[in-house]
């Protein structure tokens, strides 16, 4: 709830210059709200128990940066965990190769994400709908996160 709040707040922030400072303000505002994407999803990887230090769990925390494409991420790699992907199948099924190409899927996917959400910026000049856009965005990847650390 309150990482939504805090990504609402800096998208609203960063889209009061509107278009006199749009150069500056759209990476501002993606690196911040990457930053509190990453920094959520660490912090539910922490409470489950898992060691957010460890390779497989921090490509896990990686994947949960795509969102509801997570699991077709997965899938891309050629690894096969049916319809949704759990840290214990991460855990249990993925080998050092895998993760490097897993990394790599997840970096293009990030890629094209902030060459989208920067495209929505450029449209949107209006603070409201940037702060929404991105408590929206904000809280469907900590709803991934959730999904994907806590097991039922």
């Amino acid at each position: 709830m309150w990482q939504n709040t805090k990504a609402s707040t800096g998208g609203f922030v960063t889209n009061l210059g509107w278009a006199i400072i749009l150069p500056v303000s759209i990476p501002a505002n993606m690196a911040s709200t990457l930053y509190i994407q990453l920094r959520m999803i660490a912090a539910i990887a922490h409470i489950c128990g898992y060691d957010v230090h460890d390779d497989k769990v921090k490509t896990l925390c990686f994947i949960c940066l795509t969102g509801e494409s997570a699991s077709d991420v997965i899938k891309s790699t050629g690894v096969q965990l049916g319809t949704k992907f759990t840290s214990s199948a991460i855990q249990k099924y993925i080998t050092g190769e895998m993760l490097k190409s897993i990394n790599k899927s997840v970096g293009f996917r990030l890629i094209t994400k902030s060459g989208s959400t920067g495209m929505l910026n450029l449209t949107k000049m209006v603070p409201v709908v940037g702060g929404a856009f991105d408590g929206i965005s904000t809280n469907i990847i900590g709803n991934t996160a959730r999904d994907a650390f806590i097991s039922n």
